[in-house]
């Protein structure tokens, strides 16, 4: 059985990012079939038993994921053309004053903490924003099929046979998109449930049918819900909400 890096196994199953992975071997923090590993780079047996010390697992305990009602003109990530990063949002002054876990008063809720996935600069919705890899390659990662689901107001006439090529059938690309739930809620509102993340993918896909999208919100990521986050405003992530 040919051997695989440590650090990518690790992420593969889970336990970190790899970047956490090759942190905490070379903090003596690894363990593989029960004895310590410090050397970066290691390549183990695909099924080693690995775990992690206490003082690994408090610091991942200790990492920050937030969810931000991005408003429109907030870019997700690096600042662009004069537009503000949405991170620069998660200030004290922004916390959602009924979320249930109080503020924590640290320096580090912008350091190191970065969007699972894109929201373009037009759009408002739902931002997963986090320290921790696991979320992240959670939400971005090709090897999970994550549900998320937006509100789209769109111009144009809509019918069951642009329905249907927005549910299956387009491509953008040069590759076919995967198969998306799409319903009209009420005239000129569709709902759109994609398990993938293409860039501006909607839009795109209105385009094609010949439908202009006029606003564009995310409602929910997996089984987490945007609910009554007003907009502009952040909340910590709950200890019982998964993705």
């Amino acid at each position: 059985m040919d051997k695989i890096r440590l650090s990518k196994l690790m992420a593969s199953r889970g336990i970190c990012s790899r970047r956490e992975a090759d942190e905490w071997i070379a903090r003596n923090l690894v363990r593989v079939d029960g004895e310590i590993v410090s050397t970066l780079g290691i390549r183990v047996s695909p099924d080693c038993n690995i775990s992690i010390e206490e003082k690994a697992r408090r610091q991942q305990r200790s990492l920050i994921t937030v969810l931000l009602n991005k408003p429109v003109g907030y870019v997700s990530s690096q600042p662009e053309h004069g537009h503000l990063a949405a991170s620069t949002l998660i200030v004290k002054s922004n916390h959602y004053l009924n979320d249930k876990i109080r503020y924590r008063c640290r320096a580090n809720h912008q350091h190191r903490m970065a969007p699972a996935g894109r929201l373009d600069i037009d759009s408002q919705g739902l931002l997963i924003l986090t320290q921790d890899g696991r979320i992240a390659r959670r939400l971005i990662g090709q090897d999970f099929d994550i549900e998320k689901e937006y509100l789209v107001r769109v111009e144009g006439s809509i019918n069951p046979m642009k329905l249907r090529l927005l549910r299956h059938g387009l491509e953008l690309d040069g590759r076919a998109l995967k198969k998306a739930k799409v319903d009209e809620l009420e005239p000129k509102l569709l709902k759109f449930v994609l398990i993938e993340g293409r860039k501006r993918q909607i839009r795109r896909m209105c385009e094609l049918v010949d439908l202009e999208v006029r606003s564009l919100k995310r409602v929910r990521i997996g089984r987490v819900k945007l609910a009554g986050l007003p907009r502009g405003e952040w909340r910590y992530l709950r200890a019982n909400e998964t993705f």
